[in-house]
């Protein structure tokens, strides 16, 4: 067979990928994990106590989430299964869980990675539960999406949230030490370029691979790149950002900040940072959603639904128009009156409610459908307040046990100014007919 392999040119099969070649066979060979691999890290953790639950492994591509699946899977002795959701379905899932649960019975554990987890629908994500519940198998899911948005709320109660983090210059740079030590040559790159091509791999350590592996391709015997060579050979510039953890929050906690700072030039420039460095159109259309209703609220009520408007823009249009849209809505959420008057109300109407138990709310504002009810005083005394002076009767309408609350109180800005005014008209009313 050997001979055969040798004819054909080829070394015990078709050529390896250095990324291939290069994966870890255990997992101290991982690089840039630290916070899940190292001593303390949650991973090691879970390794250490014998006891492993599913996990959602969440991060950006070539961080490591699958080798790490597989080389968990083999420490804890459990046969490995993975999947990709891009390319099953529910027959495959099913004949799965068939063979996990044989294996189940004859003492075998079973690890079930699923790549690209966020691509299942709902109704196939809770076809996980049950077998995740009997221990038939212990889940990995990996994504590249927020959990939050993309899974079922059932299934991310039942696993733990791993978050990978793109590698630092550091740890690609020793991917880079050991290929070239697996190649047995130095990568043809002065320093400069060196550090050019590690930015080019923005975090993803299988990219950084590749690109060293295009580079040994292109030199000729003897031949060192420059930066500048070096970007004309791999057809790709350095990211504008880098996408890690640090790069990726600063830019976003930028813009944020630059709408609420009433800012719309500064609010552009970062907006067009991220959409130039590849970020996500509609993870920048939620975050501009939800500065309408953090940091504008009812000081101007059309922010709301102009942010909305530019997101469906964006799904209606695609790139590169639909980015328009969105610079159209951060333009106008920078320029719009602020007011976190409803965020503030929000948060404390949320912790009294939570304090405040299961309140009944006052007999006078309850329906009365039954003779029994109507018995009990429900609906006794209630002021229809259309067919009061001003449609306002001034009655109070919180549990006695809990006392009038005030919550909301509109700041001297925009449209919250005009609310300011009628509720300290109602306030006045209020006091002059009784209510408290």
């Amino acid at each position: 067979m050997s001979n055969l392999f040798e004819a054909a040119g080829l070394e015990e099969g078709a050529p390896r990928p250095l990324a291939d070649r290069l994966r870890p066979q255990k997992l101290d060979e991982v690089v840039g994990q630290d916070h899940l691999l190292g001593p303390d890290g949650a991973i090691s953790r879970m390794l250490a106590s014998g006891s492993l639950g599913s996990l959602i492994l969440w991060g950006p591509p070539g961080t490591g989430k699958t080798t790490v699946a597989r080389l968990v899977a083999r420490q804890s002795r459990l046969h490995f299964e993975q999947i990709s959701a891009i390319f099953s379905g529910v027959a495959d899932l099913k004949k799965l869980f068939e063979q996990a649960r044989h294996r189940h019975v004859h003492g075998q554990g079973t690890l079930l990675f699923v790549d690209e987890i966020h691509r299942f629908n709902r109704a196939q994500q809770d076809g996980f539960l049950p077998v995740m519940e009997d221990g038939t198998v212990v889940l990995v899911g990996a994504t590249t999406e927020n959990p939050s948005f993309e899974l079922n709320a059932a299934l991310l109660s039942r696993a733990r949230v791993l978050t990978f983090r793109s590698l630092d210059e550091a740890a690609v740079g020793r991917l880079l030490a050991r290929a070239e030590e697996v190649e047995g040559r130095p990568l043809p790159l002065d320093e400069e370029a060196r550090g050019v091509l590690i930015r080019m791999a923005d975090g993803d350590g299988r990219a950084s691979l590749t690109l060293a592996e295009e580079v040994w391709r292109a030199a000729r015997p003897g031949e060192v790149f420059t930066a500048a060579e070096l970007q004309d050979i791999v057809q790709r510039r350095a990211p504008i950002y880098d996408k890690s953890e640090d790069g990726h929050y600063n830019l976003i906690s930028a813009l944020h900040k630059s709408v609420r700072g009433s800012d719309p030039d500064a609010a552009l420039y970062y907006l067009a940072r991220m959409i130039d460095a590849g970020e996500d159109p509609l993870f920048l259309a939620r975050r501009l959603v939800r500065m309408a209703v953090e940091d504008i609220g009812l000081a101007d009520p059309q922010a709301l639904p102009v942010a909305n408007a530019a997101k469906d823009a964006y799904d209606f249009l695609g790139s590169p128009e639909g980015e328009l849209a969105l610079a159209q809505a951060a333009v106008y959420l920078a320029t719009a009156p602020k007011s976190n008057a409803v965020y503030t109300a929000w948060k404390q109407a949320l912790k009294v409610a939570k304090e405040g138990g299961s309140l009944v709310p006052p007999k006078h504002i309850l329906n009365a459908p039954t003779r029994l009810m109507k018995q009990e005083g429900y609906g006794t005394g209630y002021r229809y307040d259309h067919d009061e002076p001003d449609a306002f009767s001034g009655q109070d309408y919180f549990p006695e046990k809990l006392g009038r609350q005030t919550f909301f109180k509109p700041v001297e800005r925009g449209f919250e100014r005009d609310l300011r005014k009628r509720l300290d008209y109602w306030a006045k009313l209020r006091a002059e007919r009784g209510g408290r």
